[in-house]
């Protein structure tokens, strides 16, 4: 199955300028955790909560004066919609994370899938559970 079956479309995102607040604000009233951020027409990073509680509000910062290119996570991993369903698990075990952007060959946000979407719509729960299990490794705390 690819990623183009099991994908959520129509993926909001914010732009790389935004005042963390606004990108906040968005996140609340959408119910999500997470935004794609796009700097002019190329995707730049994604912005979650944790981006926001560990960058910014830990760290004191004004959410009105902060940007969200400043505290976005920039490392972006992503996949194709015609890759594999598996393929995408994989990616998401490998680097630990939950959602991962869904382009299109011409480098175009398309979609997102997250590892509910995986979990519901492929069905497969050895793929899911490993995928989930290598997800939820902890990780070492600096000291």
């Amino acid at each position: 199955m690819q990623l183009k079956d099991v994908m959520t479309r129509d993926v909001e995102i914010v732009e790389f300028d935004t005042p963390l607040q606004d990108a906040a604000s968005r996140m609340s009233t959408l119910d999500v955790g997470v935004l794609p951020v796009r700097e002019g027409d190329q995707l730049v990073g994604m912005l979650t909560d944790r981006d926001i509680t560990v960058r910014a509000v830990a760290a004191g910062r004004d959410p009105k004066q902060t940007t969200v290119g400043e505290v976005m996570s920039p490392d972006l991993v992503y996949c194709y919609e015609d890759q594999d369903v598996e393929d995408a698990a994989r990616m998401m075990a490998d680097h630990q994370i939950r959602r991962l952007p869904v382009l299109n060959r011409d480098q175009q946000l398309v979609g997102i899938v997250s590892l509910g979407d995986l979990a519901v719509d492929v069905a497969n729960d050895k793929l899911t559970g490993e995928a989930l299990e290598e997800i939820s490794q902890p990780a070492r705390p600096s000291r």
